[in-house]
């Protein structure tokens, strides 16, 4: 019996809660990571796992076990990592997830550059603003956008961008530009639901450093990027939306900024990580690649008046809604 491999299988069994999804992530058989577990479980002569039909359960045993295969497996890790810079550098499959917008725009035009700085890393990239659950899912980082609540994760901040609240130019010629924040109950909106919790996002403003939160009316709720933008660009209603993804079209004149002196609280960028897991050589390129991607694009580095150089000059369609030092935190509501 490979006892690495078997520990590798048994901590992916726990973390994931499932011997089918620990095979999906390890691209094993499911029948092999069932082998495996009850070979280790003779060999130890422990009972390792309660199995009931809905979840998994450690026994005490299995506990103590399951925490010092974590570390031994660490040190392992870290170990060769410490040679990585005399050999060929970081190398295997990671597998990364972020909002589309922010992958389309500004992660894979530059792509080649991180594949000619690690050839040996093999990415699997998923786009998508819901929440993902990184043990579960077998995911090793994400990208999100907005304040991080979740205590089972590690978020590493990369970047900050700032919101801008504008409409088109039919829009406005119908119902008139608002000079204040009393006169948006005479204007509508395109609204922006979480896919999370079905909740209407509100409009935000910062007025006297005192964030102030505004429902609007609106003949229209979505919870898709594309859609949301689109609506606005086509006249439906106001949009609140970052401006790294407003900018194309506020240099076409297909949208025009609203109430500029108060504008919607800035968003923190961070790279997300289980807090459980030794950061990963792998990991930690990519982290520190992105942070230094973001540093390079003024609109994602708190740099708000920059035209940014990083960005595409065409427009495209996407919506941005509320959603440095590691710190332990979670996914909030974020639309990207």
């Amino acid at each position: 019996m490979d006892r690495l491999q078997a520990m590798q299988v048994f901590t992916r069994v726990v973390d994931t809660n499932s011997f089918s999804r620990a095979a999906d992530t390890l691209d094993l058989p499911r029948a092999s990571v069932t082998t495996i577990i009850q070979n280790l479980e003779a060999h130890l002569n422990v009972r390792l796992l309660q199995r009931t039909t809905r979840r998994l359960n450690l026994t005490p045993d299995g506990a103590a076990y399951y925490e010092r295969c974590v570390r031994i497996l660490a040190d392992i890790e870290e170990t060769e990592s410490s040679f990585a810079h005399s050999g060929k550098g970081p190398r295997g499959k990671l597998r990364v997830d972020m909002p589309g917008s922010i992958g389309r725009m500004i992660v894979m035009p530059a792509m080649c550059e991180f594949h000619t700085r690690y050839p040996d890393i093999e990415l699997m990239v998923g786009f998508g603003d819901k929440p993902v659950d990184l043990i579960q899912e077998g995911v090793d980082c994400v990208i999100r956008v907005g304040t991080l609540q979740d205590s089972s994760l590690v978020a590493r901040r990369i970047g900050v961008f700032q919101g801008v609240t504008a409409a088109s130019p039919q829009y406005l010629e119908r119902h008139g530009v608002p000079q204040t924040l009393e006169d948006l109950q005479h204007h509508t909106a395109v609204n922006y639901f979480s896919s999370r919790t079905g909740r209407i996002i509100d409009m935000d403003f910062i007025v006297d450093d005192r964030t102030i939160e505004v429902k609007m009316n609106g003949p229209i709720a979505v919870n898709d990027a594309e859609a949301y933008l689109n609506c606005g660009v086509k006249g439906v209603g106001l949009v609140q939306i970052a401006r790294f993804m407003a900018l194309p079209y506020l240099r076409s004149g297909e949208l025009v900024e609203v109430l500029p002196q108060w504008k919607p609280l800035p968003m923190p960028i961070s790279a997300v990580y289980p807090h459980n897991r030794h950061l990963s050589p792998k990991v930690r390129v990519f982290v520190d690649w992105a942070a230094e991607l973001f540093e390079r694009c003024p609109l994602l580095s708190g740099q708000e008046d920059a035209e940014d150089r990083c960005l595409p000059t065409s427009t495209s369609s996407s919506k941005t809604v509320k959603h440095g030092t590691p710190e332990v935190a979670g996914t909030a509501d974020v639309v990207v």
